[in-house]
């Protein structure tokens, strides 16, 4: 039985999406998952063949759970994850268990905020930093980096805006690191960077760097800096194209990356592309979906494909601007009701409204993506056309909250 294993998985989105596509592949598929909340929610996962609860943060334990999968008589293809911080992990067992063409060193080195900057160190892309260790004095250190104020203070293994924090003044910069320190050895803090940002979707195989989707991203900061909204851009100006194209193949160049998939976070700061982070998968969220509405492309499909030693098909069925807008709320309650969300599904161009949280789950203003509450996609033939439809239709939805102090 042709298998593939999933290491982790959210309920929706890019990552779900990607068994789903296995599973139409004609693949048995395999779920590796820590989470309680999955194994009791398991009818929701018709698509998940086989279900094991193992402690995915335990290699050895992954191990002996895919030689039972074999002795079974499963014959595993592939080993995969689509989740934070399993990437690394699954390609690395992909290559002790299947024929894997993997690029696995560079995603051990792009799941890593430090070793992806050590690795583009003197490149043009990369912008100012410093790792912060115990072994400098705290004291002395902030009031060095002072002049250099303001500083992104991040977490080496940070996804998701969750552990970056803007540091203004030293005070600060004090907190952010002392923050991070009960998590991290490292701490990792960069220059400020002001210009547009775009998010760039990358399949690499037998090292070609294929672009496949070039989204511009709106970048909201309240107390992290969360993507509120994301604008696939189907044509874009020659000369942006061609540069980010050059970064691109430059930073890809760089990590020797073979075969495997990636995004890149970007902004363009006067005039010069600068790497905010490179992840060595798809974006989560609708990201998925968002290029499939809009070009006909299942990009966790032809991942599957490339980690499979197949060759990807990426050529567009079709052609449209389409834009994600997605949810929050501005305070911290549990969840009595959301409405609007037929109403909005009827708007005009709207493709998809998702809505996440379930009544009774404690929602709160946003600390990392994950804290999102949906989406609704919207699709048209110009950009300020689909980003005027989706945010129409969501000012339709309404969350309403007991309060929680």
């Amino acid at each position: 039985m042709r298998t593939i294993v999933f290491i982790e998985t959210s309920k929706s989105g890019s990552s779900r999406e990607a068994i789903k596509a296995a599973e139409r592949l004609g693949y048995f598929t395999v779920l590796f998952t820590n989470k309680q909340t999955i194994i009791h929610q398991r009818t929701e996962f018709p698509d998940v063949h086989q279900m094991i609860l193992v402690d995915t943060s335990n290699y050895a334990a992954l191990k002996r759970n895919i030689r039972k999968l074999q002795n079974q008589g499963k014959q595993i293809k592939g080993i995969m994850s689509f989740v934070d911080p399993f990437v690394h992990v699954a390609a690395a067992l992909s290559e002790e268990f299947c024929s894997s063409v993997v690029s696995a060193d560079s995603i051990y080195k792009m799941e890593n905020k430090v070793l992806t900057r050590q690795v583009l160190k003197g490149l043009p892309m990369t912008s100012n930093y410093e790792i912060y260790t115990p072994d400098y004095s705290l004291e002395y250190f902030t009031e060095l980096a002072n002049t250099h104020l303001p500083l992104i203070v991040k977490s080496p293994t940070s996804a998701g805006s969750r552990d970056v924090l803007l540091a203004n003044n030293e005070k600060e910069l004090k907190l952010a690191i002392q923050k991070l320190l009960n998590k991290n050895e490292q701490i990792l803090l960069e220059e400020y960077l002001e210009g547009p940002q775009y998010l760039v979707e990358v399949l690499v195989h037998n090292g070609k760097a294929h672009i496949v989707a070039i989204v511009e991203q709106q970048v909201t900061f309240s107390q992290r800096f969360i993507v509120t909204g994301y604008c696939l851009l189907p044509s874009i100006d020659r000369n942006l194209y061609e540069g980010i194209h050059e970064t691109v193949s430059s930073v890809l160049k760089a990590f020797q990356m073979k075969n495997g998939a990636c995004h890149l976070e970007m902004r363009l700061v006067n005039g010069r592309w600068k790497l905010i982070e490179i992840n060595p998968r798809i974006s989560g969220g609708a990201m998925n979906r968002i290029i499939e509405i809009g070009y006909g492309i299942n990009l966790v499909e032809e991942t599957i494909q490339v980690m499979l030693g197949n060759e990807p098909n990426l050529t567009r069925k079709h052609s449209k601007f389409v834009y994600a807008h997605y949810l929050t709320v501005d305070s911290k309650g549990r969840l009595l009701k959301v409405t609007g969300k037929e109403r909005s599904s009827h708007y005009p161009g709207v493709e998809e409204v998702y809505i996440k949280p379930r009544k009774g789950h404690i929602l709160r203003p946003p600390l990392s993506m994950g804290d999102r509450c949906g989406y609704i996609l919207a699709s048209a033939g110009n950009k300020e056309e689909a980003k005027r439809l989706a945010r129409n239709a969501a000012s339709e939805i309404r969350f309403y909250l007991d309060p929680i102090s």
